[in-house]
């Protein structure tokens, strides 16, 4: 007899459900199910618990033994106390697992990545064969990624990168899928690419859930809504009657915005060079991202970097800071940096917020230590620091709300409190110049806001601000450049443009 279309995914069930990470409470007496055919919203602010949610239906991590919770999967017929049986079916993308990659060097091509997916390993382990090579190309072109299929995976922007994974996820047939932030850093085109697959989606009965900090990444099929609130529940049920709208507004926190306009805003500095690129090609695994590029920046200046997914913004950000180089024939100057002074010099003058920093710090640092850091520019606490430092760590904690978090690991952290601690991380020194890739991405519309209200506060004093991002309302207020990138080229460097 034929099973059920329903017993090809599966059922969660969970029941008074505790979890504590570093002796802290994160979930408590959760109470969730998730059917085949629903389509979940997990929707609440950076620490509301959303990641180690999905990491525990996933099985990553486990709940606070001997609370009387329990997990119950459903699939193929068969029910499971434990997630062990069922892990091979549940499909989790999130930042870890794109991290992970950074972290490794694993720089295989995008076909190979998306066939571990078929064979579910982390690394290339079996030859493609000409089926599997089929099956991968029609997965690309759904998200319409086809053209990404040769490219190494490290050449990758960010979002390209996360299309890849969810293509990689795709291939392994999942019978849940777990999307913690799938849409962070994707452009225009490639979001409505994943909203379009979201959508479809809904003709199947493979159920899903998709975490978001933004009410425009709500999909249309998307049928339920999980509210968290401090790791409890405040609402669990159909989609059209969830307060989503009131949960991912705008909010900002008050006391984060007075220690923000605490002293008066001194007039702009002198227009002096910070630092310049003229005719610059920069190159990653032999693959050209940067092409000719010539661009500027200087004190009090205002930049604002966009365009597509791939055409080179974290790169350009990357080859500002110094880590990669420009090839023969351009060249790359900053104010005050010499042949024989270190590189170094400069970066202890900028503050820089970008995925790949967050990626890099030692999970077992302290934050008040990971603030310390950008003392000396530097991953995890390398260096002695001065009764002063300390004290200008202990003040920046208190200012980006995270005083209470000091002396917690790096590990125990959400993705949006970790990006707060490299915010003030990236304050520490009074930069003269802040570079922001993607800064806002992963962080509740609140904390957003504020965050904003500090970028403006530091222009205002006159330190000189180049940010990518591919939200429009992000611009800083009193942006006075843009740059736009188009495959690695200037299409358009100058004063703001009418938008």
């Amino acid at each position: 007899m034929r099973k059920p279309t329903s017993a090809r995914f599966i059922e969660v069930n969970l029941k008074k459900i505790r979890l504590s990470r570093g002796g802290r409470s994160v979930l408590r007496d959760l109470d969730w199910t998730i059917c085949p055919g629903q389509r979940w919203i997990v929707a609440g602010a950076n620490g509301a618990g959303k990641t180690q949610l999905l990491k525990l239906v996933a099985g990553a991590v486990w709940p606070t033994p001997l609370t009387g919770g329990s997990r119950i999967y459903k699939w193929r017929g068969e029910t499971w106390t434990t997630p062990g049986e069922v892990k091979d079916g549940i499909a989790y993308i999130g930042a870890e697992r794109q991290d992970k990659y950074e972290r490794y060097g694993w720089n295989h091509t995008v076909s190979q990545i998306i066939g571990t997916g078929l064979h579910g390993s982390d690394i290339p382990l079996d030859l493609l064969s000409a089926a599997d090579e089929r099956r991968i190309e029609r997965i690309l072109g759904k998200l319409s990624i086809a053209q990404l299929s040769a490219r190494r995976f490290l050449t990758l922007s960010y979002g390209e990168r996360r299309l890849v994974l969810l293509a990689r996820a795709l291939a392994s047939r999942p019978a849940l899928l777990l999307l913690d932030e799938l849409l962070n850093g994707l452009d225009a085109v490639h979001r409505q690419h994943a909203l379009v697959w979201l959508q479809h989606s809904g003709r199947s009965m493979l159920p899903w859930v998709l975490a978001t900090h933004r009410l425009e990444d709500v999909p249309a099929s998307a049928t339920h809504a999980l509210v968290l609130e401090r790791g409890g529940v405040v609402y669990r049920g159909a989609l059209a009657q969830a307060p989503l709208a009131r949960q991912l507004q705008a909010r900002t926190t008050n006391s984060v915005v007075r220690s923000a306009h605490a002293r008066t805003i001194a007039p702009p500095r002198p227009p002096r060079l910070l630092v310049q690129l003229t005719r610059a090609c920069v190159y990653l695994d032999e693959h050209v991202v940067l092409t000719d590029v010539s661009f500027s920046v200087r004190a009090g200046e205002c930049w604002v970097v966009h365009g597509p997914n791939g055409s080179g913004k974290t790169t350009l950000l990357r080859t500002l800071y110094g880590d990669h180089g420009v090839a023969v024939g351009g060249t790359i100057e900053r104010t005050g940096i010499k042949a024989g002074v270190p590189l170094e010099v400069f970066r202890r003058r900028v503050g820089l917020v970008a995925p790949h920093l967050q990626t890099d710090q030692p999970p077992d640092l302290l934050v008040h230590d990971a603030v310390l850091s950008g003392c000396s520019a530097a991953i995890g606490l390398v260096d002695a620091s001065s009764r002063a430092q300390h004290l200008a760590a202990t003040r920046l904690l208190a200012r980006f709300g995270l005083a209470r978090l000091a002396a917690r690991g790096l590990a125990e952290l959400s993705y949006g409190q970790l990006r707060r601690v490299l915010f003030a991380r990236a304050w520490i020194n009074d930069p003269r110049l802040l570079l922001l890739d993607e800064a806002f991405a992963g962080v509740d519309t609140g904390t957003r806001r504020t965050l904003q209200l500090m970028v403006r506060d530091a222009n205002a004093r006159g330190t000189a601000i180049v940010m990518a991002t591919h939200h429009r309302s992000e611009w800083p207020t009193g942006t006075t450049h843009e740059l736009e990138l188009t495959d690695g080229r200037v299409r358009y460097a100058g004063l703001v443009r009418a938008h």
